[in-house]
């Protein structure tokens, strides 16, 4: 089975790539962790991303395609795979076409703008171990305070809500096209995410059954 998982930042992807790949026994490929992993072995496409990354620059879509034909080529994807984080843009889902990838199914993880800012922006962590709290879902013990080391809990950068709001529209802009895109092709599936995750859950795997 040949998985996309789409959605928007903070809907929840990752953990349902994480059960996805646990049920199907193939592996979840997070663009992000592959180009982290090529970069740590230095392979062509990994030096070529690393030039990039140092200048404070995107890696272009040529490098990351690159990087993906090389990690969809290794043998535990022979069976299947899911690809989260990619294609991020109409021309990456089109180069993965003329890679000869044969898409089953792509998985589009809904979720309100609304909802999203208020998961993340309701985010705390542990500045000394990383913890992870929630001031809604979630809370420590103590306000403010790490329940396993006592250390100040903090708000990261990346869930501030104005940061949140700019990816969201980064995503509506560049990504959200591609649910048209897989939709004339009838590969697209609709989830939609729900306050439990194991709810989501159990309408992911319904889609992937249907």
């Amino acid at each position: 089975m040949k998985l996309i998982l789409l959605g928007a930042p903070g809907a929840g992807k990752g953990t349902q790539a994480e059960r996805i790949c646990n049920k199907y026994n193939i592996p979840a490929i997070s663009t992000g962790n592959i180009i982290r992993e090529a970069l740590k072995n230095q392979t062509e496409m990994g030096l070529k991303a690393k030039s990039f990354i140092d200048a404070g620059k995107l890696v272009p879509d040529e490098v990351v395609i690159g990087i993906i034909k090389d990690r969809l080529a290794k043998d535990d994807c022979q069976n299947g795979f899911i690809l989260d984080g990619f294609p991020r843009t109409i021309p990456q889902a089109e180069a993965l076409d003329e890679m000869g990838v044969e898409i089953d199914k792509v998985i589009d993880i809904e979720v309100s703008d609304e909802a999203i800012v208020g998961r993340m922006s309701g985010r705390r962590v542990c500045k000394d171990c990383g913890a992870s709290y929630h001031l809604e879902f979630k809370k420590p013990q103590v306000d403010g305070k790490c329940d396993s080391c006592g250390a100040e809990l903090i708000q990261r950068k990346d869930d501030h809500p104005d940061t949140v709001l700019d990816r969201l529209k980064v995503y509506h802009e560049q990504t959200e096209p591609l649910k048209d895109f897989y939709e004339k092709k009838g590969k697209l599936r609709i989830v939609e995410g729900q306050d439990s995750v194991d709810d989501t859950t159990a309408k992911t795997f319904k889609a992937l059954e249907d």
